[in-house]
């Protein structure tokens, strides 16, 4: 045990580029969808798994040029940053145990926030370990970081309770949001806002930072599969399973602030989805076994377009996102056998959209989490 705990000391205290010199490079390859013809490219091998990190846990940056991903190709999960234009990879971990759903970039698109084992390390310049899962809890799904990287949002669970805590990554204590007896299924970080929305079984909450005003939100009846808040906050939208199961999925939106709550648009069975920047285009992923696609979903003229074909093992594994000026998709599937990540240019079906300057002016003037700097 002594010598794990060394091991994991030293690693942590080197840096990024002293742990990962080397670049990998490009094995991209161009290939034709089978069902639209369109042109892909794949950007990793299916020798090795590789996975991208599903929304809204930033993982491309705020310039559209590189993306944070997962690989076990050096034989354990480790985290990478792969060049989108280039197609090389670097190494950016030697974590001990990387958790690949708790993995997120900062928004001075150069720090990484993850969890080895039961500790949420931060790592760039430098690294530290941020907060330790206590002895008598244990972390479930749910971890994501706010937009503004100051606080991390983490699930834990220990054998009749679920709590949400909030962890601040620039400096303060660790607090318990909220503590409850059902399962926490989703956490999404309310922009602009020190509130949190989480999913349980049936339903939609809202609470504070501080876990006062916790409120039900009054949705539509049926299972939420998954939310997105809008880039101001006022708004999001979500999947639903309705109750009856003959019924399609839908995406909805709901305006907590005016309790309103109204259907986007039916779905060819989405059970997962992301959209671009300005939410006017939904990208999903259809569940169908006689349709397993990609297809995109316009908000204005609630039409879908096939896009691609995921043929995935599990739809449900599938992520997908948009690049944030919206002119390329990034997913991943193990159609090919192992999870590979793939691109498509989709410029000629969807307008691009430029990054808020509110966001802009934020990664020029926030100060690193670590202190350094970002000039």
């Amino acid at each position: 045990m002594r010598a794990a705990f060394t091991r994991r000391a030293f690693l942590a205290a080197l840096p990024i580029a002293a742990r990962a010199a080397d670049v990998i490079p490009s094995q991209s390859k161009r290939l034709r969808d089978p069902i639209t013809e369109f042109e892909l490219t794949r950007l990793t091998t299916p020798e090795y798994s590789s996975w991208l990190i599903p929304p809204p846990t930033r993982s491309i940056s705020g310039r559209n040029n590189s993306v944070l991903y997962c690989s076990d190709r050096s034989g354990s999960v480790q985290a990478f940053r792969l060049d989108l234009k280039s197609g090389e990879s670097r190494q950016l971990t030697e974590a001990a145990k990387l958790d690949r759903d708790a993995l997120a970039l900062m928004a001075d698109d150069r720090t990484i926030a993850y969890f080895d084992d039961d500790a949420l390390v931060l790592s760039g310049v430098r690294t530290k370990t941020v907060y330790q899962t206590p002895s008598d809890w244990r972390r479930a799904p749910g971890f994501t970081v706010t937009e503004d990287g100051i606080y991390a949002m983490v699930v834990e669970t220990n054998e009749r309770k679920r709590r949400l805590r909030l962890i601040p990554l620039l400096h303060g204590n660790p607090t318990t949001v909220c503590e409850i007896e059902d399962d926490i299924t989703f956490v999404r970080p309310r922009p602009r806002r020190a509130a949190i929305l989480y999913g349980r079984p049936g339903g939609l909450w809202i609470v504070d930072h501080s876990g006062e005003n916790n409120r039900k939100l009054k949705t539509a009846p049926g299972t939420p599969l998954q939310a997105l808040w809008s880039t101001d906050g006022k708004s999001f939208t979500y999947l639903r399973a309705p109750e009856k199961t003959t019924e399609l999925n839908d995406v909805r939106e709901h305006t907590p602030d005016a309790n309103e709550d109204k259907k986007l648009a039916s779905t060819s069975q989405f059970i997962t989805y992301a959209r671009n920047s300005d939410a006017s285009v939904f990208v999903g992923v259809s569940r169908n076994k006689a349709a397993p696609y990609l297809l995109l979903l316009l908000r204005v003229a609630h039409r879908e377009l096939t896009v691609a074909e995921h043929k995935a093992s599990d739809p449900k594994a599938v992520s997908v996102l948009f690049t944030p000026n919206s002119q390329r998709l990034l997913w991943h599937t193990d159609r090919e056998g192992k999870s590979a990540i793939y691109s498509l240019a989709v410029e000629k079906f969807v307008e691009q959209t430029e990054v808020s300057a509110a966001y802009c002016n934020h990664v020029r003037d926030c100060d690193s989490p670590l202190g350094w700097s970002n000039a």
